[in-house]
């Protein structure tokens, strides 16, 4: 008979247990638990190997985002730039978020070496790792079967795939909240304080990768924990309090020791309007990415909406519908049923907490990633992608059991109209991108018949009693649902060019804002084998962690309107048109003269472009979208005079915004290079 309800878990007495011949924990590893079925670990090492494979494919291809690769890069020259997350080795400013992402690949680099592989190998392990625990999370509460669809569908997320393959913060973001989940969950089981306190910490370190995203889950952790702990009302709100003291504590110490060091001593913080880490919890990270605008960072990120307009349709439209949206149906009546299959349970009740904890996962980030009205990306909603697999995981289960044994005859029959919903969006989505490769067009198919045989194959097996037909239509379901997704992640993982900044699967069926991933080869003698950087003449090394837009080095030169910040002004205001070639890099590091900066940019792109290709440390005066008040006039004469910068790029019509100042100042006081349009040289002679 097929069935895909968990076994249930064998009673023994005392004398049976003592009795059993006790089984390794390499065994269990390995082959899995004896109560399993034989299926079972193979399965999910055959998951745990796509995932390997899909994150892991020709990684001499990934671009990678040249934003975080530069801060990396600087990070393993300078430890004082690794702390910080500055992105430059002379620690000028920092990136945009906090560094404890650049920290997991800076470690690897400084053992390992800095390329490609050495950056990425993080990355995917943290992807993979998030598979294997996800696995075990709704393994517990659910079974192998649940288990194995969840892992499966978290593997198969196409915009999962696509983010891990960059160097972005966000697969460590993912990686670290389910760590929070799976020490919440043991909390809500065993009443006990310490799981609690661990869930927290790893939120905190969440929150030290991306700020406020990593706190989506928190009503979630704080509802579930609060309902269904088994312990008393008085000692679930006492845990709760130190658990919050524990994750203060955890998410503050970083951003606590950074603004109390002197400003004069420490980078400038990257988009903040303050030079503040407080002001970008609040403001860039925080407020200003849910409304567009705070009081504290005005209209930064307002309109700046790469994965199209806010609103409850956002997750479904050309932009994102292919990335994220194809289980987001089912899951939702999944989530429904489940919790009315369980609402009798006692308050207690795992199954019903979990449900309660993924189903919140997943509603918390549709609804925040759907409204907000800040800077948003695509990949982003990598973050949801747990709590969709695991609801669908267990939630499907759960519909299929009542289905097949009809003791809860009307939520029984949800689960065929689950599957044909489903299946419509499927190929909605698939007809969006008809022609854009046979993949799809199979993909289409499959999913097409697969979802009909599917739902004539329940049905016809619940009329006619065949439990074995029923299975056999289960498994269609799952293949026609995966279908459209694992086209996506096999086009994620085979396209030899990616968009590191805005990294996206598929086929482009938007126009939804995104900067090329290019910009600056790495730094020189940094080849894909592992050989330390900085080593060799410019230009040597290869090209996979960014190649240089149009194969001339030049940098800055973007078009694109991801590269405009939002008050109009080209990436990089001063600075923002013109040209860094190759050809003036070499210049520069001829004439740098002892100088700690190359040379001084507009924005974080056109700086980390030069670092890359340079291996020296460049200034960027105005941060992401130069607007950010890095650069002053004081400081840059003290720089000057000190001899510790002498060259600074403008643009070519004086200067935009708030560089204008800075811009009149160098025309006047400095050397044009008549070889460069935009380059001067400044000497301590002439700053009066």
């Amino acid at each position: 008979m097929t069935t895909l309800a968990p076994p249930p878990a064998p009673v023994q007495d005392g004398r049976h247990r003592s009795a059993a011949p006790p089984v390794s924990r390499a065994r269990r590893l390995f082959m899995g638990a004896p109560e399993d079925p034989r299926w079972a670990r193979p399965a999910l090492w055959a998951i745990l190997l796509l995932a390997t494979a899909l994150y892991a494919w020709n990684l001499s291809s990934v671009t990678g985002n040249t934003f975080y690769d530069a801060a990396v890069y600087s990070g393993t020259k300078s430890w004082k730039a690794f702390f910080f997350g500055a992105l430059d080795s002379g620690s000028f400013i920092t990136v945009d978020k906090p560094p404890f992402a650049l920290w997991v690949m800076g470690l690897s680099a400084r053992v390992l070496g800095y390329g490609t592989w050495q950056l990425m190998l993080p990355m995917v392990a943290v992807g993979v790792g998030s598979v294997a625990l996800l696995y075990r999370l709704v393994k517990r509460d659910f079974g192998v079967v649940a288990a194995t669809i969840a892992a499966l569908v978290l593997t198969l997320t196409p915009i999962t795939v696509a983010i891990n393959r960059d160097t972005n913060p966000d697969p460590v973001l993912v990686f670290l909240m389910l760590l929070g989940a799976a020490a919440l969950l043991k909390a809500v089981r065993t009443g006990r304080l310490l799981p609690l306190v661990w869930s927290a910490v790893a939120i905190g370190f969440a929150f030290n990768t991306k700020m406020m995203q990593a706190y989506v889950v928190l009503p979630a952790f704080f509802l579930v924990y609060l309902w269904a702990a088994n312990v008393s009302l008085g000692r679930r709100v006492r845990n709760l309090a130190v658990g919050t003291v524990a994750l203060i504590v955890s998410s503050a110490w970083w951003m606590v020791i950074v603004d109390l060091i002197p400003a004069s001593d420490r980078p400038y913080i990257g988009g903040s309007t303050d030079n503040t880490v407080w002001d970008l919890v609040i403001g860039y990270n925080g407020f200003g990415r849910i409304f567009g605008a705070s009081s504290s960072v005005g209209s930064a990120g307002n309109g700046a909406s790469f994965g199209g307009s806010s609103g409850l349709y956002r997750m479904f439209n050309d932009i994102m519908g292919g990335q994220i949206s194809w289980l987001i149906p089912f899951a939702a009546i999944a989530l429904v049923g489940g919790l009315v299959l369980r609402g009798r349970a006692p308050r207690t009740d795992a199954r019903r907490a979990a449900l309660m904890l993924w189903g919140g996962w997943f509603v918390l980030h549709f609804l925040t990633f759907s409204l907000a009205e800040g800077t948003f990306h695509p990949y982003y909603v990598t973050a949801m992608a747990p709590g969709i697999a695991a609801v669908a995981g267990a939630g499907g289960v759960m519909l299929y059991d009542a289905f097949r044994d009809g003791s809860t005859a009307k939520w029984g029959w949800v689960l065929p109209a689950a599957v044909g919903l489903s299946t419509v969006w499927a190929v909605v989505l698939l007809q969006r991108v008809s022609g854009s490769g046979t993949v799809y067009t199979v993909a289409e198919v499959v999913a097409a018949l697969g979802g009909a045989l599917a739902v004539a194959g329940l049905l016809v097996g619940r009329f006619m009693k065949r439990q074995r037909l029923m299975g056999f239509a289960a498994l269609a379901a799952i293949v026609a649902l995966l279908a459209g997704p694992a086209a996506y992640s096999v086009s994620a993982a085979t396209t030899a060019s990616t968009n590191g900044t805005n990294p996206t699967a598929g086929p482009n069926t938007g126009g939804g804002m995104g900067g090329t991933g290019g910009g600056g080869q790495r730094p020189s003698g940094s080849a894909p084998g592992g050989t330390k950087s900085g080593t060799a003449p410019s230009g040597s090394g290869g090209q996979s962690m960014g190649q240089p837009p149009t194969g001339t080095g030049s940098t800055g030169t973007s078009t694109d309107s991801s590269s405009q910040s939002q008050s109009g002004r080209t990436a990089g205001g001063m600075g923002g048109g013109t040209q860094v070639s190759s050809a003036m890099i070499t210049y520069l590091k001829k004439h740098q003269d002892g100088a700690t900066w190359l040379v001084a940019v507009a924005t974080d792109q056109t700086a980390s472009s030069v670092i890359l290709e340079s291996g020296q440390p460049v200034i960027s005066m105005g941060g992401w979208s130069g607007s950010d008040d890095a650069m002053t006039l004081a400081k840059l004469k003290s720089l000057v005079k000190a001899g510790k910068l002498h060259y600074i790029v403008v643009s070519s019509d004086g200067g935009q915004g708030t560089n204008s100042e800075i811009a009149t100042w160098v025309k006047k006081h400095g050397t044009a290079v008549s070889a460069y349009s935009g380059l001067y040289r400044l000497d301590a002679s002439d700053v009066s």
